[in-house]
């Protein structure tokens, strides 16, 4: 235990002290004057701090404070009521403060009580349960914040620690203030409950004990009481101030002083039209000229120096922006080559789109792109650049583009007074609104008011606010082309993380007897074809196995799908239910087979373009009939031909996944419901 414990620690236990032991008139004007000064430093240090966490202990502070405030009335109230003495300090409020009269002292007191109770307590107890569940309210955003900046590289990890240990301790603070508000309104109660014991019993204990008349008995102990009572609620009155002050204070970088001489006189203009009406107050009514006439001057004279202050302070600040502009333009010849570099994905939008990444009207654009790629990150196993967004004003104002590497990928419009409602297949002409398509999956749509919204919903069309729409659409766009955000730096920085709980394996890859560039390949060819590479080890254990054996990324990328058959099976298939694909007549298989050619440097498929066409338009037509049974489209073929069929079909059907025997798990049940064949 430290020096620095043992005031606090001797104060409770002379808390205790107070309420068991009388203690002599002396002792107690000193206790007195010290609960006067701890409640004045508590007040002027609310005033003086920045944010409420530079005092998170004035919940405990605030109970400690109360306890002893009312171990003081329990020890006065036993003075007064055994001795008839309450004090030096009590005394000289009861006869200097009110005079020496009873019914001021107790009116004033009660004046105090009612500002206390109804004005300050209640004010604060309610400004505190409104602190505390917003503060929670608000605790997930700030902390998708917080994961956005760490993301975009804007705060390191442990700034990112150290803001959400403070966001948890605001939250745990205001949940304190909001029970520690309780403390001073159960303070103001107990001091008119004891004021009226004392009152009534003092002059009770007056007449029967101490012999006196019922005019002497309420004399002596009104003054005694409402003087003890004065002592005690003006320091009630201080603590309860500084509780409203904490809990209404704002973010800020001043002290409440500051921030009420910054901003209160910040508009000289008013003070000059406020100083006009107290002159005109003065002229026109019975008010004194004397009274009125000075404090007009005063306001008038402040107006006229903030406003020369506030435009010398103008004058200096954009001189200095000059400056400091014209220097950093000829002082930074490589701001050219910053414009060489090119973000990996843009999302740009017309002026109208505004509010949907601008925070202060609602947009929570910024946190739904953090929320993809944390969901793309789970689904594909990549870690998803930093979206770069912008205001373009060359778009159309509800217009909004995507651009991928500096190459456009998507383009769409939105009408954010509207919602999308997306057509269930069954056109209906009786439902109001703009026809469009919904830009994601390309599915007819309309845009409709909020009016009608129900109608829409109860007629059986997806409805969608326009945030929805914009992100579905986003994501779409990054997974289709997640494979060309793969590049060889974010590949070593996958392999780098994988290193950490699998070194053996990584090592056995890579550099040997595959290139980082190599490994990057074959992770882009199953992006390519939506295939996850999350599961990291189970493709390097493939590569491993294999890549002594060819250093062919085509060929690799197979050898890892079928390492992956439990993964690519249960992407395709629904528990309980078989696999229902189209396959390849053998006709079609054989020709395919025959038409690859081998060369030095690599294998790839030569079919005279009758027959490609005529193998395209099959595999179309089989996959449109499964489409309309609502069936997902699959092609089954051999190992030997799969990835020939892929890159003959990847143009012209990119959505249709080509899976060969060895990918699917041996219990997997599978039906063919169509089979592609040629004349």
């Amino acid at each position: 235990m430290s020096a620095r414990d043992l005031p606090v620690i001797l104060g409770v236990v002379l808390i205790i002290v107070m309420l068991v032991i009388p203690l002599p008139t002396w002792l107690l004007s000193f206790l007195i004057m010290i609960n006067i000064s701890l409640a004045l430093l508590v007040l002027l240090v609310s005033m003086n701090m920045k944010e409420p966490l530079e005092l998170s202990v004035f919940p405990s502070l605030l109970l400690i404070l109360t306890l002893f405030r009312l171990g003081l009335n329990v020890s006065t109230t036993r003075s007064i009521l055994g001795t008839g003495e309450g004090g030096g300090v009590v005394e000289t409020f009861g006869h200097f403060v009110i005079g020496g009269k009873p019914l001021v002292g107790f009116v004033v007191f009660l004046i105090l009580i009612i500002i206390q109770f109804i004005v300050i307590t209640k004010g604060a107890e309610r400004v505190s349960e409104v602190a505390a569940r917003f503060t929670l309210d608000a605790m997930p955003g700030k902390q998708m914040s917080i994961d956005a900046d760490l993301n975009a590289g804007m705060i390191s990890e442990q700034q990112a620690i150290e803001r959400r240990e403070k966001i948890q301790r605001e939250a745990d603070f205001y949940g304190a203030m909001d029970g520690a508000s309780k403390f001073v309104k159960g303070d103001a109660i107990a001091g008119i409950i004891i004021t009226i014991i004392n009152i009534i019993f003092g002059i009770i204990i007056g007449m029967l004990q101490m012999g006196m008349s019922i005019g002497e008995a309420s004399q002596k102990f009104t003054l005694l009481t409402v003087g003890d009572g004065l002592v005690s609620q003006i320091p009630a009155l201080m603590i309860s101030t500084a509780t409203g002050i904490i809990v209404t204070r704002a973010a800020s970088n001043g002290n409440l002083s500051q921030d009420i001489t910054g901003q209160l006189f910040s508009f000289p203009t008013m003070l000059y039209v406020t100083g006009g009406t107290i002159a005109a107050l003065g002229l026109i009514t019975p008010i004194n000229d004397i009274i009125t006439l000075p404090i007009a001057f005063l306001l008038a004279g402040g107006g006229y120096y903030i406003s020369r202050a506030q435009t010398t302070e103008a004058q200096a600040q954009g001189i200095f922006e000059e400056e400091e502009s014209q220097a950093d333009e000829m002082k930074s010849p490589e701001s050219v080559v910053n414009l060489l570099s090119v973000d990996p994905i843009e999302f740009e939008f017309g002026y109208g789109l505004i509010p949907l990444a601008d925070t202060n009207q609602g947009g929570d654009l910024l946190d739904r792109i953090v929320m993809i790629r944390r969901q793309l990150a789970l689904e594909l196993g990549i870690v998803i650049p930093v979206v770069r967004i912008r205001d373009n004003i060359q778009l159309q104002p509800n217009e909004y583009r995507l651009k991928i590497k500096g190459n456009e990928m998507a383009r769409g419009e939105l009408l954010l007074d509207h919602y999308l409602a997306i057509s269930p297949g069954i056109e209906d002409d009786s439902l109001d609104g703009i026809d469009t398509i919904e830009p994601a999956f390309g599915m007819p749509a309309k845009w409709i008011s909020e009016a009608i919204k129900e109608q829409a919903e109860m007629f059986g069309y997806t409805v969608v606010d326009p945030p929805s729409v914009v992100s579905t659409h986003i994501t779409e766009v990054i997974k289709l082309n997640a494979h060309e955000l793969l590049g060889r730096q974010e590949t070593k920085q996958l392999i780098d993380h994988l290193k950490d709980s699998y070194p053996i394996l990584v090592e056995e890859v890579t550099p040997n007897p595959l290139s980082i560039g190599e490994v990057q390949k074959v992770l882009a060819n199953l992006l390519k074809e939506k295939v996850s590479i999350r599961n990291l080890p189970v493709i390097f254990e493939t590569l491993a196995d294999f890549g002594k054996m060819t250093s062919d990324t085509d060929l690799l990328t197979e050898y890892v799908r079928q390492g992956l058959a439990r993964q690519i099976t249960n992407q395709y298939t629904v528990e309980g239910e078989s696999l229902k694909v189209m396959t390849l007549s053998g006709r079609i298989e054989k020709a395919l087979a025959e038409g690859v050619q081998q060369t030095e440097h690599g294998n790839y498929l030569s079919l005279d373009p009758q027959t490609s066409q005529a193998i395209i338009e099959n595999i179309a037509q089989q996959a449109e009939q499964m489409s309309m049974l609502e069936q997902t489209p699959v092609l089954l073929c051999s190992p030997a031909v799969r990835m020939y069929v892929r890159q003959l079909i990847e143009r012209h059907l990119p959505q249709v996944p080509v899976l060969s025997y060895n990918e699917l798990e041996s219990n997997v049940e599978v039906q063919s419901v169509g089979v592609v064949n040629i004349e």
